[in-house]
Protein backbone atom coordinates (compact mmCIF):
# COMPACT_ATOMS: atom_id res chain seq x y z
CA UNK A 1 0.00 0.00 0.00
CA UNK A 2 1.43 3.79 -0.38
CA UNK A 3 0.52 6.99 -0.03
CA UNK A 4 0.18 10.06 -1.90
CA UNK A 5 -0.99 13.25 -1.65
CA UNK A 6 -3.08 13.36 -4.73
CA UNK A 7 -4.64 10.10 -4.06
CA UNK A 8 -4.28 9.31 -0.74
CA UNK A 9 -3.43 6.01 0.06
CA UNK A 10 -3.67 3.56 -2.96
CA UNK A 11 -3.03 -0.78 -3.11
CA UNK A 12 -1.32 -0.15 -6.81
CA UNK A 13 -5.23 0.23 -8.41
CA UNK A 14 -3.84 3.35 -10.08
CA UNK A 15 -0.70 1.01 -11.39
CA UNK A 16 -1.02 -0.59 -14.79
CA UNK A 17 1.15 -3.70 -13.89
CA UNK A 18 -1.08 -3.88 -10.34
CA UNK A 19 -4.24 -3.63 -12.18
CA UNK A 20 -2.84 -6.79 -14.88
CA UNK A 21 -1.93 -8.80 -11.65
CA UNK A 22 -5.53 -8.26 -10.22
CA UNK A 23 -7.17 -9.25 -13.29
CA UNK A 24 -4.86 -12.19 -13.89
CA UNK A 25 -5.82 -13.29 -10.10
CA UNK A 26 -9.64 -13.11 -10.73
CA UNK A 27 -9.10 -14.96 -13.48
CA UNK A 28 -7.46 -17.71 -12.15
CA UNK A 29 -10.17 -17.54 -9.28
CA UNK A 30 -12.57 -18.26 -12.01
CA UNK A 31 -11.26 -21.06 -13.18
CA UNK A 32 -10.93 -23.11 -10.06
CA UNK A 33 -14.16 -21.94 -9.46
CA UNK A 34 -15.11 -23.85 -12.40
CA UNK A 35 -12.66 -26.57 -11.75
CA UNK A 36 -13.92 -27.39 -8.13
CA UNK A 37 -17.64 -27.03 -9.47
CA UNK A 38 -16.94 -29.28 -12.53
CA UNK A 39 -14.72 -32.17 -9.88
CA UNK A 40 -17.75 -31.73 -7.38
CA UNK A 41 -20.20 -33.07 -10.13
CA UNK A 42 -18.42 -35.88 -11.00
CA UNK A 43 -17.36 -37.08 -7.10
CA UNK A 44 -21.65 -36.82 -6.56
CA UNK A 45 -22.31 -38.53 -9.27
CA UNK A 46 -19.80 -41.41 -8.54
CA UNK A 47 -20.84 -44.59 -6.55
CA UNK A 48 -18.72 -45.69 -3.31
CA UNK A 49 -18.80 -48.92 -2.02
CA UNK A 50 -18.31 -50.87 1.05
CA UNK A 51 -18.40 -54.20 2.40
CA UNK A 52 -18.19 -55.97 5.68
CA UNK A 53 -18.51 -59.10 7.59
CA UNK A 54 -16.66 -61.10 4.72
CA UNK A 55 -19.29 -59.77 1.77
CA UNK A 56 -22.39 -60.17 4.20
CA UNK A 57 -23.13 -56.40 4.18
CA UNK A 58 -22.87 -53.88 1.31
CA UNK A 59 -22.84 -50.23 1.67
CA UNK A 60 -23.54 -48.24 -1.38
CA UNK A 61 -23.20 -43.99 -1.04
CA UNK A 62 -22.56 -41.50 -3.57
CA UNK A 63 -20.34 -38.76 -3.87
CA UNK A 64 -22.86 -36.38 -2.15
CA UNK A 65 -22.68 -38.97 0.91
CA UNK A 66 -25.84 -40.65 0.97
CA UNK A 67 -26.43 -43.81 1.28
CA UNK A 68 -27.95 -45.09 -1.88
CA UNK A 69 -28.78 -49.08 -0.92
CA UNK A 70 -27.60 -51.80 1.87
CA UNK A 71 -27.48 -55.45 1.27
CA UNK A 72 -27.98 -57.63 3.99
CA UNK A 73 -26.88 -61.06 3.45
CA UNK A 74 -29.97 -63.36 5.14
CA UNK A 75 -27.61 -65.43 6.66
CA UNK A 76 -26.10 -62.90 8.87
CA UNK A 77 -30.05 -61.93 10.32
CA UNK A 78 -29.49 -63.88 13.27
CA UNK A 79 -32.02 -62.72 15.55
CA UNK A 80 -30.43 -63.75 18.69
CA UNK A 81 -27.70 -61.64 17.58
CA UNK A 82 -29.00 -58.17 16.11
CA UNK A 83 -25.98 -56.10 17.53
CA UNK A 84 -23.61 -57.91 14.89
CA UNK A 85 -25.57 -57.03 12.23
CA UNK A 86 -26.06 -53.41 13.44
CA UNK A 87 -22.38 -53.83 13.78
CA UNK A 88 -21.71 -54.78 10.18
CA UNK A 89 -24.49 -52.58 9.15
CA UNK A 90 -22.69 -49.25 10.75
CA UNK A 91 -19.11 -50.19 9.56
CA UNK A 92 -19.94 -50.50 5.75
CA UNK A 93 -22.41 -47.21 5.69
CA UNK A 94 -19.14 -45.93 7.33
CA UNK A 95 -16.33 -46.43 5.41
CA UNK A 96 -18.35 -46.08 2.06
CA UNK A 97 -19.12 -42.33 3.58
CA UNK A 98 -15.74 -42.31 4.44
CA UNK A 99 -14.66 -43.31 0.67
CA UNK A 100 -16.85 -40.50 -0.67
CA UNK A 101 -15.84 -37.67 1.56
CA UNK A 102 -12.17 -39.11 0.96
CA UNK A 103 -12.62 -38.75 -3.22
CA UNK A 104 -14.57 -35.13 -2.81
CA UNK A 105 -11.44 -33.75 -0.61
CA UNK A 106 -8.80 -35.22 -2.94
CA UNK A 107 -11.15 -33.99 -6.10
CA UNK A 108 -11.15 -30.38 -4.47
CA UNK A 109 -7.62 -30.07 -3.04
CA UNK A 110 -6.59 -31.37 -6.90
CA UNK A 111 -8.84 -28.39 -8.31
CA UNK A 112 -7.74 -25.78 -5.98
CA UNK A 113 -4.14 -26.61 -6.66
CA UNK A 114 -4.16 -25.60 -9.74
CA UNK A 115 -4.69 -21.91 -8.42
CA UNK A 116 -0.88 -21.55 -8.52
CA UNK A 117 -0.31 -17.68 -6.10
CA UNK A 118 3.18 -18.06 -5.92
CA UNK A 119 3.41 -16.49 -9.59
CA UNK A 120 1.98 -13.59 -9.29
CA UNK A 121 3.81 -11.46 -6.93
CA UNK A 122 0.80 -10.51 -4.68
CA UNK A 123 2.87 -8.29 -3.18
CA UNK A 124 2.49 -5.25 -4.97
CA UNK A 125 -1.31 -5.73 -4.99
CA UNK A 126 -0.88 -5.03 -0.97
CA UNK A 127 -2.12 -8.76 0.21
Amino acid sequence: MGYSVRRGFTNGSQNPAGSRRQAELQQRLAQMQADMDAAQKEVEAQEFRATSGGGAVEAVANGKRELVSLTVKPEVMDPDDPEMLQDLIVTAVNEALRQAAETMDKRMESASGSLNLGGLNLGGLGL
